[in-house]
């Protein structure tokens, strides 16, 4: 879908009482040509595009990276907090910084049992967006009752 329709989309959930997950992310290609920060940028200006402000708070925004979809692959967790970083920064300097703390940012690439205490225990990243992992229960269980390292 073309970020202009993601922004209708957006625009409309928050309208009829529904709060929408924003998925973010760019290609292995994009990363390896140092573009993602831009492309990140680029799909959350075009698609929060006249999005009252007033209703920001309800959106989530997941940084889910193309290339970590249902490959098994993930972000280290140190690339992870430096994009939802980098997002919380942008909404500041978009919006101002109580509505930057005010939106929930995740993680959602390839979001597993062995890797979530690290991730969560990143200061930018609020959540995780679970994929395959919610299809075990052991699993999801494991996720759902994360322990935040200490670093």
């Amino acid at each position: 879908e073309s970020d202009d329709m993601i922004n209708k989309k957006v625009k409309k959930l928050l309208e009829i009482g529904i709060n929408p997950i924003l998925c973010v992310g760019e290609t292995l290609e994009e990363r390896e040509d140092e573009i993602h920060f831009d492309k990140v940028k680029s799909q959350i200006n075009a698609c929060l595009k006249d999005v009252n402000k007033e209703d920001l708070d309800k959106v989530v925004i997941a940084y889910e990276p193309i290339w970590a979809i249902g490959t098994g692959k993930s972000a280290s967790s140190d690339d992870a907090e430096e994009m939802c970083a980098f997002i919380r920064e942008l909404l500041k300097d978009n919006y101002g910084e109580v509505i930057s703390e005010a939106i929930r940012i995740q993680y959602g690439g390839s979001v597993k049992p062995e890797t979530i205490d690290e991730l969560m225990s990143k200061a930018n990243i609020d959540g995780a967006l679970v994929g395959g992992a919610s299809l075990k229960i052991e699993d999801f269980s494991r996720i759902s009752n994360y322990e935040v390292v200490n670093e």
